[in-house]
């Protein structure tokens, strides 16, 4: 699954790759925000990603895309 989430005062947004259901991120953003912490995710190497909540913009759930490669027209 992916994960979008756009941070205050950046340009950019963070993309990670999530194996947590899109049910189990949004719990953990729920959370984070509730007790005004730190929203903290796992991609799926195993990296983690910590941000202030203060600091978020959004968080965009989606499921993973398959883009087709090459020539294909599938």
């Amino acid at each position: 699954m992916e994960v979008k989430i756009g941070v205050q005062h950046t340009p950019r947004e963070l993309v990670l790759e999530s194996a947590q259901t899109p049910a189990e991120v949004e719990q953990a953003v729920s959370e984070a925000l509730a007790k005004d912490g730190v929203l903290s995710l796992a991609d799926e190497k195993g990296r983690k990603v910590i941000i202030p909540v203060a600091k978020l913009a959004y968080v965009e759930i989606a499921e993973a895309s398959h883009r087709p490669f090459g020539f294909t027209t599938r």
